[in-house]
């Protein structure tokens, strides 16, 4: 069933309960939406089942729409807001006595729901760090400063700021905490100082990358002999083959691994593994060195 009713302004409710005419159990009060359920639609939705019921259905229908939902004051209360901010539409539809029964409905059932609480609602933050408080959330940016220091990317820590900023605004707040700053100044400043931060951060990787992007372009070389007799010539050149006393190449066991890792392939066009060249290099494995017939001596060749 597709809506007929064109609202101006919808209300934000946290639950959207519809379903499609084919998985309706209760035709009569299901909130029936046959495209993908969205805030619009089902405000929509909501609005055209009021007109389409009388107004004896009206106290069973809110009594099944809030046995559907998981908050049903929640529910109420963004019910109603829904019918305020469309009065001009309950106007034109003629339906100003069915409004206020609504609205005398909406009280009997907040009344017997309240009364029926024994236990006041405890959040787990404390009083003191909550900075305000709506009808269905806490809003602590206490709380909010702690789970950003969980996540690790910026724009994670930024979106999530943003988020709580909005639900902030678009909510109807019922208290405010009388010494705590406004909960959404404090996250717009954070979400200031977060961009900062990733700006330079960024500023920084673009810098570096910069410095990489200086070096000469090169694309790693295939070695045509065996692997070890190629890292054996880079052995006699750091182990036994010296200038003024000096090796030939100076240099650690690590860099020269880097640079045959990083610059080299092997015959068969592979990758080449760290830990093989620096075995090989290892001064007391001989074994893994080619034999002496087979070795390429460049002390005879110099």
């Amino acid at each position: 069933m597709t809506p007929k009713v064109q609202i101006i302004q919808t209300s934000q409710f946290v639950q959207l309960v519809a379903v499609p005419l084919a998985q309706s159990t209760n035709t009569t009060f299901d909130i029936i939406i046959e495209t993908e359920i969205t805030l619009q639609n089902y405000c929509e939705a909501l609005v055209h089942k009021v007109f389409s019921l009388h107004q004896s259905q009206f106290p069973d229908f809110i009594n099944y729409q809030c046995n559907n939902v998981d908050n049903a004051l929640v529910w109420i209360n963004k019910f109603e807001k829904l019918i305020s901010n469309n009065e001009k539409v309950f106007t034109k539809k003629c339906a100003i006595t069915g409004v206020s029964k609504l609205i005398n409905l909406f009280e009997k059932k907040r009344s017997e729901m309240q009364s029926s609480r024994i236990v006041e609602i405890k959040y787990e933050t404390p009083k003191r760090l909550i900075n305000a408080e709506s009808e269905d959330r806490i809003f602590s940016f206490y709380e909010a400063k702690k789970h950003i220091e969980t996540l690790e990317d910026f724009d994670d820590k930024i979106f999530y700021l943003t988020e709580e900023l909005l639900e902030y605004e678009e909510a109807d707040i019922v208290s405010t905490h009388r010494t705590l700053k406004d909960y959404n100044v404090q996250c717009e400043r954070l979400i200031n100082k977060l961009e900062r931060l990733k700006s330079l951060k960024d500023n920084r990787i673009k810098s570096k990358e910069n410095v990489v992007s200086n070096q000469m372009p090169f694309k790693k070389m295939q070695i045509n002999c065996n692997l070890n007799q190629f890292i054996d010539i880079h052995y006699q050149f750091s182990r036994e083959l010296f200038v003024d006393g000096k090796s030939m190449i100076d240099g650690s066991v690590n860099d020269l691994v880097a640079i045959i890792v990083n610059s080299y392939v092997d015959k068969d066009g592979k990758e080449i593994s760290p830990e093989t060249v620096k075995t090989i290099l290892t001064p007391s494995r001989t074994e893994k060195r080619p034999k002496h017939h087979k070795r390429i001596d460049i002390d005879k060749m110099l």
